[in-house]
């Protein structure tokens, strides 16, 4: 990957990971009723693993060296892929709110803030503070105005739960990974962190899960752009952008995909937007660009 932060290829990196992420939540939805949350994540990590060990081993790609590099990559695994998606896709089948789910998910960036200084050391400027803050208001009014918000004081607690642990999951995993493990090769980095994920997901489902799967062309098609444009091409894009941005940078993207999310259902399934969540829309956009300022006396 070229090392200049202000090559090309590293300034399209944060839009093609915002168009790439928002479609998660529609791929999720297409496939979750053919299959429980964890069945289709196990299958799903499966062919990520298969898939990117095949490509690595054709390259000749370079593998973790020593046991260390090997734990700490598939710590990060099990957080951004296992405890996230398991999370949303769980929140999901619960029946988890888009717009609560979205709210509770979306506070990521400012909890990235929060504990930056602690566990990566990276010191947070007031205008990224400025900028998080801004990011959230924006996200309050893309998603907080939906009916399904007002729904919240029918929720049970189990309901929620998915939702905090997908939280964080990926707040934790991605400071742990930009950390211990910030440079790696993307091909066998990712073999080394879906694999222990693709275990311990499976095993869940074995103890208290159910395999069925009802392989429909609507399923098929979910899991493929899944594995292929989210697994791989996404998850991708956001270890670039872990080893070559700040953490509060990187996790303020976050709040783009909500807004991304609400542009795509408008124009899929005729959701409509109103006028509050186009000015937050705007706002959002003003806090990322705020927050991906780079803090003063950061190493990157």
């Amino acid at each position: 990957m070229p090392a200049s932060n202000t090559s090309p290829w590293l300034r399209a990196v944060p839009f093609l990971f915002v168009l790439l992420w928002s479609t998660g939540f529609i791929g999720a939805k297409f496939g979750l009723p053919y299959a429980d949350p964890l069945t289709f994540l196990s299958v799903r990590f499966a062919l990520v693993s298969v898939l990117m060990a095949a490509l690595a081993w054709w390259v000749a790609a370079p593998w973790p060296r020593g046991w260390r590099a090997w734990w700490h990559l598939g710590i990060a695994g099990l957080l951004i892929h296992g405890a996230y998606l398991g999370g949303v896709f769980t929140e999901i089948d619960y029946g988890l709110p888009a717009g609560i789910a979205s709210l509770l998910v979306g506070m990521q960036p400012l909890l990235t803030a929060l504990l930056a200084g602690w566990l990566v050391h990276e010191p947070v400027s007031q205008r990224q503070w400025l900028g998080t803050c801004l990011g959230l208001l924006g996200l309050c009014l893309v998603v907080g105005l939906r009916s399904d918000v007002n729904q919240a004081q029918n929720l049970k607690l189990t309901q929620l739960f998915p939702a905090v642990l997908a939280l964080f999951g990926i707040t934790l995993g991605t400071l742990y990974q930009r950390r211990f493990c910030p440079r790696f090769d993307l091909r066998t980095g990712a073999v080394a962190q879906f694999i222990p994920t693709c275990i311990v997901s499976a095993a869940i489902v074995s103890l208290w899960g159910n395999w069925a799967i009802t392989w429909s062309g609507e399923f098929m098609f979910a899991l493929s752009w899944l594995v292929l444009v989210l697994s791989i091409g996404a998850v991708s894009l956001l270890g670039v952008l872990i080893r070559s941005q700040s953490a509060v940078g990187v996790s303020s993207l976050f709040y783009l995909t909500p807004a991304v999310t609400a542009l795509m259902a408008w124009l899929l399934f005729n959701e409509q937007l109103n006028a509050w969540q186009l000015l937050g829309m705007g706002i959002a956009i003003s806090g990322v660009w705020l927050a991906r300022a780079k803090p003063p006396s950061s190493k990157q």
